[in-house]
């Protein structure tokens, strides 16, 4: 199809106007969820990609409120998962003590057995890094 050439002064003087709505549109469907962050970067860590991982889990954090008093139960859980999923991928990096005040915080918010276990598994990995070898001849 062809577009008359009459319509090209037209439709550029008045582009603002035609794109501007198409914009809002556009940008009011692509809302921020907390939801999709962390699904996102539940699948980065699964593929191996924990830098993106990473910072999808951060956005999760940064997108809710800092104070868990003004967050609902799902607001809660989910801040609460991305804090654990952040401690998981720090520590899978090495970065314990980052790892730790992840899982600390997800605790903190959450106190179930899960986020527990892991704060002193990151504990016990920590104790585990400290340890250095000893001097002579190696073993074996």
């Amino acid at each position: 199809m062809h577009t008359p050439s009459y319509l090209f002064p037209l439709i550029k003087r008045h582009s603002a106007f035609i794109l501007l709505p198409i914009l809002l549109i556009l940008l009011a469907g692509c809302g921020e969820k907390p939801e999709r962050h962390l699904d996102l970067g539940l699948w980065y860590y699964e593929k191996g990609l924990v830098d993106d991982a990473i910072l999808e889990f951060k956005e999760v954090i940064r997108l809710l409120p800092g104070d868990p008093r003004r967050l609902n139960l799902q607001e809660l859980d989910l801040v609460a998962r991305a804090h654990y999923n952040l401690a998981v991928a720090y520590a899978s990096k090495d970065w314990f003590e980052m790892a730790l005040v992840e899982a600390e915080q997800a605790f903190e918010l959450r106190p179930t057995e899960t986020n527990y276990q892991l704060q002193e598994l990151i504990r016990q990995r920590q104790d585990l890094e400290s340890i250095s070898p000893v001097g002579g001849t190696s073993p074996g």
